[in-house]
C-alpha cells in the first residue's frame, strides 16, 4: 500500500490469526477519508486536500469515477450550460484528450460524450496533482468506527491479501453508490418512493412503497468492421420478443407503445468517439430491475448476473435481430474478462434522513417556499425529472413530473440528522424520490461531491463537525474555486462579475427567473436589465426598509442605490466597509465612491441613471456585503 509521504500518519503493524493464516492491520489516521471513488467521491477527495487537508479515497475498484467511467455511462447528462467546478475541468480535459466541443458530441443523448478509461485517466491525473491526496484501490469497506452518533472513520479489507485497514479521519464522506456507509453506521434513510399526499409533490404516487429506478449493466461495444462477426454465442433464455418495440426495426407488438428511433439511431444515442457504442437504453433495452440495495456484496453480485445477462441478450438481439454483427463488446475499455464494466449502474440508492429534505417545491418554485432553501445551495443541476420503471410493472407507469427550471441543491441535504463525523454525498443526499431522478446525474453529482469535500475540509481546519459550519463558508469557498452556487445560465463563471452576482444571488436580494427547457433547462439572472423598485421593496426587506419615497420612480437609479447604501450604513454601522462608512457623511458625489466603480470594472457612473442587475450586484457586494451581513441556517432563514 502506497501512502503519500506527505501524510502526518500513525501506522501500527497488528497481526492477527483466522483460518490459520496470518494476516495484517494497518491504521492510519487522516483529515478527510472519502469511501469511494465514484462521481461524487472522486470530486470530494480532490476538492478536500486543494484545500490542504490530508484526504484518503479508498476504492474498491482499479478505476475512479464510478458511474462515468466504470459503470460506462460515459456521456453526461445536463449541465451543459451550467459548466463550472471540477465539473468543468473534467469537461476540459476531455476537450484536450480529443480535440474540442464537437469532438465529444457524438451521440444525441449527451453533448458530452467519451471512453470510459478517459473518464477514468482524467480523474487519476486530477487526483496525482494533489499532494495531500492518497487514492487506495481495491479496499473494500467492511464497517464504520463509531463512538455512539460519532463516526471515526472506517475499517476496510483490501483486495487478494484481505489486509485489514483501519482508517481513523476527523470526517468520512459516504461516496458510495447505495449508502453503504450511512447504513452501516446506523443513521436513518429512506429508500424508495414517497406517496405524493406525504411529500405534496403531485406526482400521482398513490402510495408509499421501496420500489427504486431500474438499474443498467451498459457495454461498450465497438465497431471492428463491416466484414468482421463479433455474434456472441446466443444466450440462454434469449427471445427477440423481450427487445420488440425497442426500435422502429423490430416492432411487432401493437400493444406496446410505438417505437420513435430506428436501429441506427437507437445506436447513435449512446454513440462514443472512436466507432464505439453505449448500451444503455430503456425502452425495451438492457435496462432491469433489481432492488440490491439492503444485500451484501456477495448476494448483490450473484444478483447483478441477471443484469449481465440482460444486456448479452440486447446485444445478441442488435447483432442478430437488426443485423449489427460488426458490433462486439470492446476488447480496449475494461480490465474485466467478460470485457463488461466493473461496476452497473444504480439511479438510486438510500437517501438520507438529512437536516433538510429537498423536495420538487423546492426545485419548480424556489422563491416561495415556507423554507427558502436556495439561499443555501452548493451545487447546480438542470436536468428534468427523469425516472426509469418501465421495468418494473409494480411501480407506477403514470408519473405526473411537471416542468422545473434549474435549480441548486441545499447544502444541509448533505448532512445527517444527529449524526456526526460524517457527510454524504452521491446519490444518497437528502432529497425526495421524485428530486433524485434529477440530483442523481452525473454532473450534479460531481458538483455535490466538489461540495461534500469543501464541507469536510472546513471541518478539519475550524475544528467543527459539518452542521456547525457556516454556510456562506462552504459557499464562499465553491464560489472561489469557480462553481455555481446559484443556477444562473446567463452569468458564466467567466463573466468577471461572476462572484457578485452568485452571492447577491444567495442572498435573495436579486432573485432569478427559472424557465423550463425540455433537457436543459434553466433560470436568467438578466444582468442587464434594470432594478424594479417595487420587487426590490420586498427582496431587500430582511436588510432595510426602504421608504415610500423611494418608490417614486420605477426602476432604481444609482443615486437611489447609494441612498440605500447610507441606510445599510445606518443599520449595520459596526459591519461595514470604510467606504459604505464615508456615505453616511459625504456626498454621493464622493471622489472615493466614483474611484471604486471604475475600480470594480464598471462604467458610466451617472447618478441620475436607472442601475443595472448586474452593476447594482457588484455595488452592494463590495460595499456592504449582504451575503456576509447576515448568516443564514440550514433552512435558508437569516
Amino acid at each position: 500500500m502506497q501512502i503519500n509521504n506527505t501524510y502526518r500518519v500513525v501506522l501500527a503493524l497488528l497481526f492477527w490469526v483466522g483460518n490459520g493464516k496470518l494476516y495484517a492491520q494497518q491504521k492510519i489516521t487522516t483529515g478527510v477519508l472519502v469511501i469511494n471513488a465514484g462521481t461524487g467521491g472522486s470530486s470530494a477527495g480532490i476538492q478536500s486536500a486543494r484545500m490542504g487537508v490530508n484526504t484518503i479515497i479508498t476504492e474498491p475498484g482499479t478505476w475512479m469515477g464510478g458511474m462515468l467511467s466504470a459503470a460506462g455511462v460515459a456521456a453526461f447528462d445536463g449541465n451543459h450550460q451550467l459548466p463550472s467546478g471540477i465539473w468543468a475541468e473534467f469537461r476540459e480535459q476531455l476537450y484536450k484528450v480529443y480535440g474540442g466541443p464537437a469532438k465529444v458530441a457524438t451521440g444525441w443523448v449527451s453533448n458530452t460524450l467519451f471512453e470510459p478509461h478517459v473518464g477514468d485517466s482524467i480523474l487519476k491525473a486530477m487526483a496525482a496533482r494533489e499532494k495531500k491526496l492518497g487514492v487506495l484501490y481495491q479496499h473494500h469497506f467492511i464497517r464504520v468506527i463509531k463512538n455512539g452518533n460519532q463516526v471515526k472513520g472506517a475499517v476496510f479489507y483490501r483486495g487478494i491479501s484481505k489486509d485489514t485497514l483501519f482508517i481513523y479521519a476527523h470526517q468520512v464522506i459516504d461516496g458510495t453508490e447505495l449508502g453503504d456507509v450511512m447504513a452501516n453506521a446506523g443513521i436513518s434513510f429512506d429508500v424508495g418512493m414517497e406517496a405524493s399526499a406525504t411529500t405534496g409533490e403531485g406526482v400521482n404516487v398513490p402510495a408509499t412503497n421501496n420500489i427504486v429506478q431500474d438499474l443498467t449493466y451498459a457495454a461498450i461495444v465497438k465497431d471492428y468492421g463491416a466484414a468482421a462477426d463479433c455474434t456472441i454465442v446466443k444466450p440462454a433464455h434469449y427471445s427477440p420478443a423481450e427487445f420488440d418495440g425497442a426500435c422502429t426495426d423490430y416492432y411487432i407488438d401493437n400493444s406496446r407503445p410505438a417505437p420513435a428511433v430506428d436501429a441506427k439511431k437507437m445506436l447513435d444515442y449512446g454513440k462514443l468517439p472512436n466507432k464505439k457504442y453505449m448500451l444503455n437504453w430503456p425502452t425495451y433495452g438492457n435496462d432491469i430491475y433489481l432492488n440490491i440495495i439492503h444485500l451484501d456484496e456477495k448476494e448483490r453480485a450473484i444478483e447483478l448476473i441477471k443484469a449481465k445477462e440482460q444486456t448479452r441478450r440486447f446485444l445478441y438481439f442488435i447483432q442478430t435481430q437488426l443485423g449489427y454483427k460488426n458490433l462486439g463488446m470492446a476488447d480496449d475499455e475494461f480490465p474485466t474478462a467478460d470485457r463488461f464494466p466493473m461496476m452497473a449502474y444504480h439511479r438510486e440508492g438510500r437517501r438520507v434522513k438529512g437536516l433538510v429534505r429537498f423536495s420538487l417545491q423546492h426545485i419548480a418554485d424556489p422563491y416561495h417556499q415556507p423554507l427558502p432553501l436556495y439561499r443555501t445551495g452548493i451545487a447546480v443541476g438542470d436536468y428534468p425529472i427523469d425516472h426509469h420503471h418501465k421495468k418494473n410493472p409494480a411501480a407506477p407507469q403514470h408519473l405526473d413530473f411537471f416542468p422545473i427550471p434549474s435549480f441548486n441543491v441545499p447544502l444541509g441535504a448533505l448532512i445527517p440528522q444527529q449524526y456526526q463525523g460524517i457527510i454524504i454525498a452521491e446519490k444518497g443526499i437528502s432529497v425526495s424520490n421524485v428530486v433524485n431522478g434529477t440530483t442523481r446525474l452525473q454532473p450534479c453529482v460531481m458538483l455535490i461531491g466538489q461540495a461534500a469535500g469543501a464541507l469536510a475540509a472546513l471541518c478539519v481546519q475550524q475544528r467543527k463537525q459539518a452542521a456547525a459550519i457556516a454556510v456562506r463558508d462552504v459557499q464562499a469557498v465553491l464560489i472561489g474555486s469557480n462553481a455555481y452556487i446559484m443556477p444562473y445560465v446567463d452569468v458564466k463563471t467567466a463573466n468577471p462579475f461572476f462572484a457578485s452576482i452568485q452571492r447577491i444571488g444567495a442572498t435573495g436580494i436579486l432573485k432569478g427567473k427559472g424557465e423550463p427547457n425540455a433537457w436543459a433547462n434553466r433560470t436568467w439572472f438578466y444582468p442587464d436589465s434594470l432594478v424594479s423598485m417595487d420587487t426590490l421593496a420586498k427582496n431587500i426587506a430582511p436588510f432595510i426598509a426602504v421608504g415610500e419615497g423611494s418608490l417614486q420612480n420605477t426602476h432604481l437609479t444609482i443615486e437611489g442605490a447609494v441612498a440605500m447604501l447610507q441606510q445599510f450604513a445606518i443599520a449595520f454601522p459596526s459591519q461595514l466597509t470604510a467606504l459604505t462608512k464615508q456615505l453616511k457623511t459625504n456626498t454621493y458625489r464622493s471622489t472615493a465612491l466614483t474611484s471604486s466603480w471604475k475600480k470594480w470594472g464598471l462604467k458610466n457612473f451617472d447618478l441620475n441613471r436607472p442601475i443595472t442587475r448586474t452593476e447594482l450586484a457588484v455595488m452592494l457586494d463590495k460595499t456592504v456585503n449582504p451575503f456576509l451581513l447576515k448568516p443564514v441556517d440550514h433552512s435558508g432563514n437569516f
